[in-house]
């Protein structure tokens, strides 16, 4: 079993969506035996970003977005994908950070069972559809706390110093300019 640091507190996320998505970066998810370090994420505040699920208001889909930091947001995409965002902000004000490239570095044999088509270990959870199969993490995990339970997010058990590159996110539409897409600077886990 390998080792992390402990498991980040309510207290991280509740804090601009942002500080959290760049704040991530390095962390460790942990679901059952896998884990990956946290390499690629986006911002989505809500307010005025268009390109935030919440940006319609409060939802039977968005409605965990609205509510406590530090919960799964888990939305199914293009009809095939399902994708993982950590809910940031205080409770009532949206904001979601989607999670979209994972380094592995536990359980790298069952990853490889769940992404068949993976060519090599750098094309396993590179991409927010191919992590979340990757992790064995669906729809059934939406609204779960990340703070205790089987999906939780894990400080590393040996901080690396990292550099933070911002870029505008990936595949949308709205708002599409602004810099709210985080990667680790020159890691080789980052989609594509």
């Amino acid at each position: 079993m390998m080792r992390f640091g402990r498991i980040l507190p309510r207290s991280f996320y509740a804090r601009p969506t942002a500080e959290v998505a760049r704040g991530l970066l390095g962390k460790v998810i942990v679901h059952g035996p896998a884990a990956g370090i946290i390499v690629e994420t986006e911002a989505y505040p809500g307010g005025d970003d268009l390109a935030s699920h919440s940006a319609r208001g409060v939802t039977n889909r968005t409605r965990v977005i609205f509510g406590p930091p530090g919960h799964a947001y888990v939305y199914f995409i293009y009809g095939m994908y399902e994708c993982l965002n950590l809910v940031a902000e205080p409770a009532g004000t949206p904001g979601c950070v989607l999670i979209r490239a994972l380094e592995p570095i536990a359980g790298i044999p069952l990853m490889r069972r769940r992404r068949p088509a993976a060519k090599g270990i750098e094309d396993l959870a590179n991409g927010p559809g191919k992590l979340t199969l990757a992790m064995s993490i669906n729809r059934s995990h939406y609204g779960a706390d990340v703070t205790r339970g089987t999906l939780v997010v894990r400080e590393p058990a040996v901080p690396q110093a990292i550099e933070i590159l911002a870029t505008p996110r990936i595949g949308i539409t709205h708002c599409a300019d602004r810099p709210l897409r985080f990667l680790i600077a020159g890691n080789r886990f980052v989609s594509r």
